[in-house]
């Protein structure tokens, strides 16, 4: 529910809600694993190690020169002509800093760019490659939406980390202890220890109000996104909301969750309003301490102009260095955790498949037998699905599955198509057992036509083609003929060149069917899988899409998942799935004799309904 509530709101990015990772040292070592993708840009890395240090050091020379600048502002003893000329003089060498600071900078942030680009290019391509080539129980323990947020988001989070956060925290690390050093060495130390004793706790102290309103802030946000969530859901479902009158009982979820809101707001603003009045009282009352401290000295003699300006200067170098380390560590946090899921993708078990074939060509007769097959999904391990499955579908064959929801037909399918290895017994295709088989090899004897047909957004062309990557135009269009897909094809503007729209929202039920055949038909395979291809399709789409799977289904053997039994009567054997286990099987005219049988009862009350 959480995960839902976060997209309904007005909330901070996605980066900013990733968990952080401790900095130990075990996780820093994951990090280091990173740098093995950096091969031939090792030497990259180093310089933009070398412009970055370089550019923290000329960033501590600025304010030292700067200043100056008072002291030639506080000197009345020298004359006006050679004031101008070292005021000049001093300008010169603080803008020739800057020029130079904007250079280095331009070369360390080039040099990170470019070292960071080749990181996250094989980050992405190791990460994706792995990703689909999991096996499916991994899809069904994680949402997409997650899986997905590993290769946009976490690459995001490491790509910041070593294109910004790390080399800043290096940065203002550099200039912060630096700046400290030099207040020591080039300051008088009875002005410099007041900078020491009251700044760095100070600091500290509004590091940890800011991380306190931080987290204020994010629950406020996610109570802001459930009452978000309540408005969607009911506006969503405004038609049911309307139905049942149940608008009272809405307004209620959503001024409860309102209240909520209110109350936690002004605890809120209680505590914004104690950080704020933390903020004017002693971080502006410390400034003003130590103008006073410093002006003080200035009158007893203890410290000269040149120095009152060195100490302002280092003052608001060093404050914005260390105020801004703490950000630059929240963000390393994120990295590290980012990374850590990423690598969790690129190491977890993934299915043996070749990725070298293209077009592979299937091979073999088609004969499919189940030998005592036993199965329990990872999921759930304690509820067994199917149950001592024995069966044979001999070459050419039409096998039909029937059975109520939950009996485990599709389980069956999933177990052909190796998504699933059965706990207990064996399946085997032309009596070699398909674990014997490379993934490649026996998925390429397979097709299946689902009953919800999702196609890529792309061409009616190029999702036929997906049966065949590398066919002929030809082929295609052939393909299409024979899946009764060509005419509808035809009539459109584009032909094969329309767009489908996203999971081929374009095209009507029957039509997708259709494309779907088309694409089965292409790859021509050995055993076809048909789980319930038309049982959500009109009377017209079904007769138009049952005559293309009748071709289909022509001299291959076929595994025949249906509820609708008028589409099974003609199948060579049919066999009665109840829960787990096979109740019956024979032809349909053999089963309708069995007066005691669930398929002439399931086949009556679908014949009563019609």
């Amino acid at each position: 529910m959480a995960k839902s509530r976060r997209g309904a709101g007005p909330q901070k990015s996605e980066a900013e809600e990733l968990p952080k990772a401790k900095l130990s040292a075990a996780n820093f070592k994951k990090s280091l694993r990173l740098f093995s993708y950096i091969k031939k840009q090792k030497w990259k890395f180093a310089l933009g190690m070398f412009f970055l240090i370089l550019s923290a050091l000329v960033g501590l020379y600025f304010p030292i020169k700067s200043g100056d600048l008072l002291g030639i502002f506080g000197n009345n003893n020298v004359d006006k002509t050679q004031l101008k000329t070292e005021l000049f003089k001093l300008g010169g060498i603080l803008l020739s800093i800057l020029l130079a600071q904007s250079l280095i900078s331009f070369f360390r942030v080039y040099m990170f760019a470019q070292v960071t680009e080749n990181i996250l290019e094989g980050i992405r391509n190791d990460t994706y490659q792995r990703i689909i080539r999991m096996p499916m129980s991994f899809f069904s323990k994680n949402q997409v939406s997650e899986i997905s947020s590993r290769i946009a988001t976490d690459v995001n989070v490491i790509s910041d980390a070593f294109t910004i956060n790390i080399a800043e925290f290096i940065r203002q690390s550099i200039v912060g202890i630096g700046g400290l050093v030099m207040m020591v060495v080039y300051i008088n130390w009875d002005v410099a220890k007041w900078f020491l004793f009251v700044i760095p706790p100070l600091t500290i102290v509004a590091i940890l109000f800011a991380k306190k309103i931080r987290g204020y802030s994010k629950n406020f946000q996610d109570k802001i996104a459930e009452a978000n969530v309540i408005v969607g859901e009911s506006l969503t479902g405004i038609t049911n909301v309307k139905v049942f009158t149940n608008e009272h009982f809405e307004i209620s979820k959503f001024m409860s969750k309102t209240k909520d809101i209110k109350n936690f707001g002004l605890k809120y603003g209680i505590f914004r309003g104690t950080f704020f009045a933390f903020i004017m009282t002693f971080v502006f009352g410390s400034i003003f301490f130590l103008l006073f401290k410093m002006i003080e000295a200035k009158i007893d003699g203890v410290i000269a102009p040149d120095e009152f300006g060195k100490f302002m200067m280092l003052s608001l170098f060093v404050a914005a260095s260390l105020g801004g380390l703490p950000e630059q560590i929240a963000n390393i946090q994120r990295a590290l955790g980012a990374t850590d899921r990423v690598f969790e993708l690129i190491d977890g078990e993934i299915e043996d498949i070749d990725l070298t074939v293209k077009n592979s060509q299937a091979s073999g007769a088609g004969k499919l037998s189940f030998q005592n097959v036993c199965f329990s999904y990872p999921t759930r391990p304690d509820f067994q699905v199917l149950k001592n499955i024995s069966f044979t579908a001999r070459a050419g064959q039409t096998i039909a599955l029937v059975g109520s929801s939950g009996s485990g037909k599709t389980t069956i399918a999933n177990l052909i198509l190796r998504f699933y290895s059965p706990d207990k017994g064996s399946i085997s295709i032309d009596d070699i057992d398909i674990k014997q088989l490379n993934l490649t090899e026996l998925r390429s004897k397979i097709a299946m036509v689902p009953q919800d047909v999702i196609l890529f957004a792309g061409t009616i062309r190029e999702n036929i083609a997906y049966g065949k990557p590398f066919a002929t135009n030809q082929e295609i269009e052939e393909a299409a003929k024979k899946a009764n897909a060509l005419d509808f094809i035809n009539s459109f503007p584009q032909q094969m060149n329309t767009v489908v729209g996203e999971r081929g929202i374009q095209l009507s039920g029957g039509q997708r069917q259709r494309i779907a055949i088309a694409r089965a038909v292409l790859k021509n395979p050995l055993l076809l899988v048909l789980d319930e291809a038309t049982s959500s399709l009109d009377s017209e789409s079904e007769k138009l899409v049952q005559e293309a799977l009748d071709k289909l289904m022509l001299g291959r053997t076929s595994i025949v998942i249906a509820h609708r039994l008028a589409t099974i009567r003609k199948a060579d054997k049919i066999i009665v799935l109840q829960k787990g286990e096979i109740s019956e099987e024979g032809t349909h005219e053999s089963l309708m004799k069995n007066d005691n049988g669930f398929y002439q009862k399931l086949s009556k009350m679908q014949f009563e309904l019609n």
